[in-house]
């Protein structure tokens, strides 16, 4: 194995609409939106018994919204919490709340991590949830009392602008949203997305403790320190492939993709691109890769002299 290449893990059976605890107080309910982006589906979370929060709700799915709330029945739902406002993360709050009562908290609306340019819009399957807005917002450090946990805000921009984990303090347990997961790599799609964003949470979350992570999507990450190792080492693997391509020559995106991702999904194709993009916007910003006009899906890309 080299060294910038991940153990990903995708020993994941959960079947949709069924409740499992997977740490003591935390359970967990799959929706059925399995993609490409989503895998087999949203995983959603419950924390504590009796006064609960859930976090990420899921997209607009009324079964799965029906199965979330008869898991939780006779008990009181106390937080909606939200790691990103992607369609397949946060639609599902404003049922939940409106079934409720229960206040949401997340970083944020939806927003850019960058400036739009002209004709950019959002992307990809699991674009932007632009109607929500949380009742309340949480910014780094934050802690709420919810589910009889001490959840800490643990802003990670990279994914979205307003992406955040959930630090189960004194648990060894985050809440990983799409930022890490076990059986991908996060996708990080400008304008919704920025690599360099998306580097400095990663090693914001190596200098963290928790063990153990469970992800938006997928089963639990073990060893999670070594696991976000492997994915530094993984994306600047990426970046070191780019910048091998282009010592040959100035190249466009569609190049570099074929060049770098070897037998990848033709579905996936879009998505390589664009996390292509995202690091070719990183190092012109860096000063190390040059294009003319500011970085785009159809420029063409060389070493900067």
């Amino acid at each position: 194995m080299s060294s910038n290449e991940i153990v990903f893990d995708k020993s994941f059976a959960l079947p949709p609409g069924q409740v499992e605890e997977v740490a003591p107080g935390v359970r967990r309910l799959l929706c059925d939106n399995p993609s490409p982006f989503t895998w087999k589906g949203t995983v959603s979370y419950i924390l504590g018994r009796g006064n609960v929060a859930i976090v990420d709700p899921g997209p607009d799915d009324p079964r799965h919204v029906a199965a979330l709330l008869d898991a939780v029945r006779g008990e009181t739902v106390t937080h909606i919490l939200i790691t990103h406002t992607h369609r397949d993360h946060s639609p599902a709050a404003a049922a939940v709340k409106a079934a409720t009562g229960a206040p949401t908290f997340a970083e944020g609306p939806h927003r850019p991590s960058r400036p739009i340019e002209i004709g950019e819009a959002p992307r990809l399957d699991a674009s932007a949830d632009t109607d929500f807005s949380p009742d309340h917002v949480l910014a780094d450090g934050d802690t709420i009392t919810a589910g009889g946990f001490s959840v800490e805000t643990v802003t990670t921009p990279g994914h979205t602008a307003n992406h955040v984990a959930f630090a189960l303090r004194g648990t060894g347990i985050l809440l990983s949203g799409d930022h890490v997961m076990a059986w991908a790599t996060s996708v990080v799609a400008p304008p919704d997305g920025a690599m360099s964003d998306y580097m400095d949470s990663l090693r914001k979350l190596a200098r963290r403790d928790e063990a153990l992570y469970l992800p938006g999507h997928g089963g639990a990450v073990r060893d999670a320190q070594t696991f976000v190792v492997q994915y530094i080492r993984h994306r600047e693997g990426r970046e070191a492939s780019i910048l091998g391509r282009l010592r040959k020559g100035a190249a466009d995106i569609p190049t570099l993709v074929r060049a770098i991702y070897i037998g990848l999904d033709p579905r996936l194709v879009g998505a390589a691109g664009l996390s292509v993009l995202a690091h070719l916007e990183d190092m012109v910003r860096r000063g190390v890769v040059a294009t003319e006009g500011p970085p785009s899906v159809t420029g063409t890309y060389r070493l900067a002299d």
